[in-house]
């Protein structure tokens, strides 16, 4: 089973205040310059924020949340350094949301 490690907000602040698309933009043409797989995604009113082990989270969080979500843990480490106000964790499932 998948290891996920998101960090989530807001749709928002993902998308209007922060600038989520040039990082994410920059990070695929990193990996296209390294012929490597992306291993990352951005998803609205992710489903996983409905499981039981983020109730708190969830209250938290306005609605619509938005998730980036990555296999990459260090990535997410530093998405939390670099974008500041977004909440961070992680969840096993077969699904991506």
């Amino acid at each position: 089973m998948p290891h996920y490690y998101f960090a989530i907000a807001s749709k928002k602040f993902l998308v209007d205040t922060e600038p989520v698309e040039e990082i994410l933009r920059e990070r695929t043409n990193y990996y296209k310059s390294f012929d490597k797989d992306i291993d990352f995604w951005f998803v609205t009113n992710p489903k996983f924020i409905s499981l039981p082990e983020f109730k708190n989270l969830k209250i938290k969080i306005p609605n619509p949340p938005a998730a980036i979500i990555s296999l990459d843990q260090q990535f997410i480490r530093w998405l939390k350094l670099r974008i500041g106000f977004v909440a961070i964790g992680d969840f096993k499932s077969e699904s991506l949301e």
